[in-house]
């Protein structure tokens, strides 16, 4: 059963009315911004990544999707597997460090034993309030669509953390994920959908289209690059389905332009599915869209 597939069962269970179907990323509950994400060893992060770097993104992953929200962050809870004495040490000062950096404290969790061997799971849950919380199912017909920051530094960053070479700032974008946490809350009153870029900006942008009950073209030749990814692979397609971008994909009405740095990447119409192009060039669809979960 793909990740697909486990959804659609999960949406046959009785849901909560602040789970939005499932169809987003986290839920409305209390008031609150609800959202949880797992990082598996060796699927998310690398056995040989540092710990602190691995607890800095398992912290980020979460907040960026209380950032698609417009939510500032209350605190989160941690579930974690105890096992090695020093990687729980080193992962433990890394916690502290993202924490502290958006100001986002620890409210409690769980913790268990890590049998001889086996693979970390890490799991956090976040919560946010004062949010104005869009949907990633808002968009209407003749939004643009924008993202902010750069695509593909990740992918490159893990390609450099497998043994590739390349620069450092692009491993940091692999390592140390930035929610665009005051983006968010800038954009959140404003755009007609919103979500953060996790999978890929190709596959995310598809999943957007497709809660909003619409067809969205993207544009390869506005994907934004860094310079520095520009420099180490320069390849458009590759970097908008690398994933663990972290960025905000978010539908504004044609003609609005955004209060923070962002670019547009293309466009909703009536109809369903992803069309590319590369200026006025149809480019054909890849086999693979951007990051899904499969059975092993």
């Amino acid at each position: 059963m793909i990740e697909a597939e486990f959804l659609a069962a999960l949406r046959t269970l009785p849901l909560h009315p602040g789970a939005r179907g499932l169809a987003d990323d986290a839920a409305v509950v209390a008031g609150l911004i609800v959202t949880t994400d797992t990082l598996v060893e060796n699927v998310h992060f690398l056995s040989y990544d540092p710990p602190g770097d691995v607890a800095w993104k398992l912290v980020a992953t979460n907040l960026s999707d209380l950032a698609a929200k417009g939510a500032r962050p209350e605190g989160v809870l941690l579930s974690y597997p105890l096992g090695d004495d020093g990687w729980d040490r080193a992962f433990l000062a890394g916690l502290g460090e993202v924490l502290t950096a958006f100001d986002c404290p620890l409210i409690g969790g769980d913790t268990v034993s890590l049998p001889v061997g086996a693979p970390r799971v890490l799991t956090v849950t976040a919560l946010g309030g004062n949010a104005v919380a869009p949907p990633r199912s808002g968009a209407h017909a003749g939004d643009a669509l924008w993202v902010t920051g750069t695509i593909g530094d990740a992918g490159a960053g893990l390609a450099i953390a497998k043994g590739a070479p390349g620069p450092a700032e692009l491993l940091d974008r692999y390592r140390r994920p930035q929610p665009r946490l005051a983006e968010g809350r800038a954009l959140a009153p404003l755009v007609h959908a919103m979500m953060d870029v996790s999978d890929g900006l190709l596959i995310d942008a598809s999943r957007m289209a497709a809660a909003s009950g619409l067809a969205v073209t993207i544009d390869l030749a506005a994907v934004p690059l860094s310079p520095a990814g520009r420099a180490w692979r320069g390849d458009a397609l590759a970097a908008a389905t690398a994933g663990d971008d972290y960025e905000l994909l978010f539908a504004l009405p044609a003609g609005v332009e955004p209060p923070v740095g962002a670019t547009r990447v293309g466009w909703f119409a009536a109809g369903a599915g992803l069309t590319l192009v590369e200026g006025e060039r149809p480019v054909p669809l890849p086999d693979r869209l951007g990051f899904e979960h499969t059975p092993f």
